[in-house]
């Protein structure tokens, strides 16, 4: 196990037991699936046609959303693999000390999005409440009462197992109920998509505003979004005797789950805008549709899920920062402070922001899978307070990443960062005698220091 220096344990640093490793593969691809839904999608694929037309909006779809679930399951076998949470695959890639700075980022913007999240789920919320029943509640007062009220069924979910609810009601009662909204709100859109005509609407050309890797790039940023959670769930799959029974399961259930997802709700934001009145909201043009606010009401307490992933992978990570307080406790603070901020901030005008912050987990994560996801065992026994080599190559990602946005927006950041930075990792990194070396160093150090 690992410990701070008061002696506390800290769960996101020790490989979890194979005892509370329950997750099979149906529990992974239904917690990815679930995940992978959101209003938030819906709306980035609403942007893609009128930029880059439907054919290669379609392109774009399949192939962005393959490749970034692929990477969301690369970084989900590590995990499984390790039992460690993402703090614990930092600190073994880029040293004790340093992997701090990365952590910290994640803490910021989990809070972030949970934050964003709440603003979603009130608006959504509001919309309905002023079609259904009085326009009162899209008043300032009725905005901070759902968004308290929306808090507060966070705050309940924290208070309990993550585990249960991943198991008990997003694979059994979550999963089925999403999915036959999707299904009838794509049938609702198909339909009138035939009757305006499927060719006319498939020969649609782009604005030319966007290129075909900036498409990639739109489609590929929800699922790198998700890249720094992916292990603390993982952690959880189930492992045979030989330790590696669950590897399989956490890698084809994460990848199949998101990106079965995030294909259906980017094509379905397509397919809203393109039969929706101009200037229609997407969520008013969801309601505006036969059947529509159920099926936006379960959409929505599925966007819940999306507010308790972050909230509690942030805790999780804070957690290893100050592993005094439990993940729980953590997780009941953060999620208070979400729902104060989603009080008073303008999310939307922060939410630039936000998508910036996230960017510097592309090549982050490019770094992680090139040290660490080769095969070769993952280990903490190293010593190490940083790992020069790795912090470099980030932080050169995170400069090429942005510099690619702005002078070089036609071939796209996401693909070549992550790319480079997985070369350069996988080429630096430590030979196999040297880990040994270092870590029986640390081993016989830790001991020395006990005795």
């Amino acid at each position: 196990m690992a410990f701070d220096d008061n002696g506390n344990n800290n769960e996101a640093l020790t490989p979890l037991p194979a005892s509370q490793r329950v997750f099979g593969w149906h529990d992974h691809a239904s917690l990815w699936f679930s995940l992978g839904v959101g209003l938030l999608v819906m709306q980035i694929g609403a942007y893609l046609v009128p930029a880059v037309g439907t054919r290669d909006a379609a392109i774009a779809i399949v192939l962005g959303s393959c490749l970034g679930a692929g990477l969301l399951a690369w970084t989900a076998r590590l995990g499984c693999e390790s039992g460690l949470a993402s703090a614990g695959l930092m600190h073994a890639t880029y040293g004790s000390a340093f992997a701090r700075l990365p952590v910290l980022l994640n803490i910021v913007q989990l809070v972030g999005w949970t934050t964003f999240e709440l603003v979603v789920m009130r608006e959504g919320t509001q919309a309905i409440g002023q079609s259904v029943f009085v326009a009162a509640i899209a008043t300032t007062w009725g905005g901070v009462l759902t968004t308290l009220l929306w808090g507060a069924v966070l705050l309940a979910l924290l208070a309990g197992s993550m585990v249960k609810l991943v198991r008990r009601f997003v694979s059994r009662f979550g999963l089925p109920l999403v999915v036959l909204s999707l299904l009838w709100l794509s049938w609702q859109f198909a339909t009138r998509l035939q009757a305006k005509g499927l060719d006319a609407f498939w020969a649609r050309p782009g604005d030319g505003s966007m290129g075909m890797f900036g498409a990639l790039d739109l489609v590929i940023a929800m699922p790198v979004s998700w890249l720094p959670l992916v292990a603390d769930y993982a952690r959880h799959g189930k492992r045979n005797a030989a330790g590696k029974g669950g590897l399989g399961s956490a890698f084809s259930g994460t990848w199949i789950g998101y990106a079965l997802a995030n294909v259906w709700c980017y094509a379905l934001g397509v397919m809203v805008v393109s039969v929706a009145e101009p200037g229609t909201e997407l969520v008013m043009a969801l309601l505006l549709a036969q059947g529509g606010l159920v099926a936006l009401g379960l959409i929505l307490i599925d966007e819940l899920d999306n507010a308790y992933g972050d909230v509690y992978s942030g805790s999780v990570s804070t957690h290893s920062l100050l592993p005094r307080w439990s993940v729980k406790r953590w997780g009941l603070l953060l999620a208070a402070l979400c729902i104060a901020l989603a009080l008073v901030l303008p999310m939307h005008t922060l939410e630039p922001f936000l998508l910036m912050l996230s960017s510097v987990f592309v090549p982050l994560y490019g770094v992680i899978i090139g040290r660490l996801g080769s095969g070769r065992s993952v280990s903490l026994a190293s010593p190490r307070k940083v790992d020069v080599p790795a912090a470099l190559i980030w932080i050169a990602g995170i400069a090429a990443y942005h510099a690619l946005a702005k002078w070089a927006p036609q071939f796209g950041s996401a693909l070549p960062t992550l790319a480079a930075t997985f070369v350069l990792a996988w080429l630096s990194r430590p030979k196999p005698a040297a880990i040994e070396a270092t870590a029986a160093g640390g081993a016989s150090a830790l001991a020395r220091s006990r005795g």
